[in-house]
């Protein structure tokens, strides 16, 4: 007989950071304190990480990866990996187990089905429309409802939705998106998912590097196993969590480091501006200047220059310090962690979907900036180094990676424009990203891509940095 917990969490989205971070935590706390949290994880896209996982019966490889080398830890959270493609009911079923306690999920931006930058819904979006006619759904948010519908029909209580992505209100805004699809559904039934489910907002941060060959023989040489699904992850971790869940019925998280707080917001504004802002601007900028990864990158002194110079000059003015929280130590242990040697985090995959990145990591900044009437040069010439990667080249003429959910859109605006000036002009008036930019953006844009053209982006992060 199996002593495995049994299933009290779903988790929709099951990629390398779960696997690197939430699984972590959940293990680590049902060591410490017991409880059925068994994960029943669910890929809402293809079966490659099931079918890896599948011969090893659910079980893989965390592996810590410092400085001084590698620290593995065997999960076995897992009890099952479902492809919502192949069966729909069966995630709809395992959903709906009076056993699960909580679906959380990792789906990036583009998964919530969102219109634009402002958070609604995308009523129009093929898989919401689908969800919206059909009981067997495509999308995240039509799983969520389908599976409340149906515990709601045989008397359950719903469950806790907790999200783990990189989005501001990121609770606010899958509650937003559950209940729009809903009441396109049954009022009624948004109106109890409303009253009775919690959608605590969260803030999570550890840094995951693509699974690479490397990495795989790396671990394998260390553990003297084969593991074909291992991930790997820098020492830090965070998480903080509003402490909102259905009859509080959750895991010990706080006995194994995670922070329960009344608001999360002003450890989510300093993550998303001063970690994930400064990601995206090194990822288009770096790329651009020819190289390749994170802690390469940040080998090069004028590029650490210009980060600093976004935290202390243009992201930290922003902020409100979290509770107990020094933002220039903060910004400073940023930098020890992006030069991390052991961490290959590769600037294209830091780089993907930028459209829906934007919003949240440079242009909210840009935003509060321009109405105190403060300069944003800095993040100005990283949203021009996002177009300038969109453009598809480095500096050196080398090819750069672009995966994108808007990209065939924002690549014509590129090559049908008659000079920069029009492509700043197409570029803000494109709602799906620029929702409600400043008056200053324009101009600072132009200025910003002409200094990428005339002088390259490592001489632009150079001269912008003085």
């Amino acid at each position: 007989m199996s002593n495995a917990p049994k299933t009290g969490i779903v988790h929709l989205g099951l990629g390398a950071f779960f696997r690197s971070h939430g699984a972590v935590y959940i293990q680590n706390a049902m060591k410490k304190d017991g409880g059925n949290w068994g994960v029943i994880g669910v890929s809402l896209r293809s079966p490659g990480v099931r079918d890896k996982l599948r011969k090893q019966n659910w079980r893989y490889t965390a592996a810590e990866m410092g400085p001084e080398g590698l620290k593995t830890q065997d999960i076995t959270v897992l009890n099952d990996v479902l492809v919502a493609p192949e069966n729909p009911q069966a995630v709809l079923d395992a959903m709906a187990d009076e056993t699960v306690k909580i679906v959380s999920l990792t789906i990036t931006e583009k998964g919530y089905c969102l219109a634009s930058s402002d958070g609604a819904l995308d009523l129009n979006h093929p898989d919401i429309q689908h969800d919206i006619a059909h009981d067997m759904p495509k999308s995240a948010p039509g799983y969520i409802v389908r599976a409340l519908q149906h515990r709601r029909a045989v008397g359950l209580r719903p469950f806790t939705v907790m999200s783990l992505d990189n989005l501001p209100n990121n609770g606010a805004q899958i509650k937003a998106a559950v209940l729009s699809l809903a009441s396109q559904i049954d009022p009624d039934l948004a109106a109890w998912i409303g009253s009775e489910a919690r959608f605590p907002p969260t803030m999570v941060d550890r840094i995951v590097p693509a699974t690479t060959d490397a990495l795989i023989a790396q671990i394998a040489d260390h553990t003297g196993k084969q593991d074909v699904a291992p991930v790997g992850h820098e020492p830090f971790s965070q998480w903080v969590i509003e402490d909102q869940f259905v009859d509080n019925n959750r895991p010990d998280f706080a006995s194994v480091g995670a922070q329960f707080v009344q608001d999360v917001t002003a450890f989510e504004h300093m993550k998303l501006r001063m970690l994930n802002g400064t990601h995206s601007s090194l990822a288009y900028l770096g790329a651009v200047a020819g190289f390749r990864t994170v802690s390469e990158a940040c080998g090069n002194e004028d590029i650490i220059d210009f980060l600093t110079h976004l935290w202390t000059e243009e992201i930290i003015p922003t902020l409100t310090p979290p509770e107990a929280t020094d933002l220039p130590a903060y910004a400073k242990a940023l930098l020890q962690r992006y030069q991390n040697p052991a961490i290959q985090h590769r600037l294209e995959q830091i780089a993907m979907d930028g459209s829906q990145k934007l919003p949240q990591r440079l242009l909210g900044t840009i935003q509060d900036n321009a109405k105190a009437g403060r300069s944003f040069d800095g993040l100005a010439l990283a949203v021009a180094g996002w177009v300038r990667f969109l453009e598809g080249k480095d500096d050196n003429g080398n090819a750069l990676s672009i995966s994108d959910p808007l990209q065939d859109q924002l690549q014509e605006l590129i090559t049908t424009a008659a000079t920069r000036d029009d492509l700043v002009t197409k570029l803000i008036g494109f709602k799906a990203v620029f929702s409600d930019p400043p008056a200053e953006l324009a101009p600072a844009l132009l200025a910003a891509l002409t200094k990428l053209d005339d002088k390259g982006a490592l001489a632009a992060m150079r001269e912008t940095a003085r």
